[in-house]
């Protein structure tokens, strides 16, 4: 594993990712190492990562892995977003099915939601993505039979290390002391104060010891129980 590349560490984030609960766990344990926070879009997560403008990036699946590390995080839920006084905005869910006569976009642009608004086209895309944009002019309704899309976070197979394995045992829920960190590994291995010392003795104990230091056993042998004591030497007056 090598020594972090970047200071900060560089973190991407595709939309509807909310980062707020892991930034904060970060900046509770190392707030020496900021995280720098980068918006990409969808298409280029796998860019952003290739030409090195972030260390390690949310992403949403599908995406091409080769040459990555990949951990599935969540799934998030499919809704349909849709102008405010369009046909589906008046029902509560939809299936695939209700929606094969509208041109589906599923890339959030500009472009994409004025069509919306339009009621040329919808929408179909995660929940998040549809309440991080908070318009009041488009309303959502859940997909109920389309599956889910995955969050995940990525980073380069060759650029594997300290700060980005701290990243991942974070968003994993790892806390500080129930589990071993890498750099919790590293300090345990080349700090020398860090090997566990021996424990004191109770008080109790100790004058036990003092005790039965300060009482030497007798010399000679134990008399057998019930012998017959030796008649003194010498003679014996008539």
């Amino acid at each position: 594993m090598t020594t972090p590349a970047h200071l900060p560490l560089r973190v991407g984030y595709v939309p509807g990712v909310i980062l707020t609960k892991w930034r904060r766990i970060w900046e509770e344990r190392f707030p020496d190492t900021p995280l720098a926070i980068t918006p990409v879009t969808e298409p280029d997560a796998r860019g952003a990562l290739l030409r090195g403008d972030v260390d390690a990036c949310f992403v949403r699946l599908p995406l091409d892995v080769d040459g990555l590390h990949l951990i599935r995080l969540y799934d998030e839920q499919p809704v349909v977003w849709v102008a405010k006084e369009h046909a589906i905005a008046a029902v509560d869910e939809v299936t695939l099915e209700d929606l094969l006569d509208e041109e589906v976009l599923t890339e959030v642009t500009a472009v994409n939601i004025d069509r919306v608004v339009a009621e040329v086209a919808v929408l179909r895309v995660p929940l998040s993505v549809a309440r991080g944009e908070s318009r009041r002019d488009m309303v959502h309704r859940p997909v109920v039979d389309a599956p889910p899309t995955t969050v995940g976070l990525a980073w380069l197979k060759d650029a594997d290390d300290v700060l980005i394995q701290e990243l991942v045992g974070i968003v994993r829920g790892r806390s500080v002391n129930s589990s071993r960190t890498a750099r919790e590994r590293e300090t345990r291995t080349t700090d020398p104060t860090a090997q566990k010392q021996p424990q004191p003795q109770k008080q109790g104990q100790n004058q036990k010891q003092k005790q039965g230091a300060q009482q030497p056993r007798k010399s000679g042998p134990t008399p057998k129980r019930g012998a017959k004591p030796k008649p003194k030497s010498g003679r014996s007056g008539r």
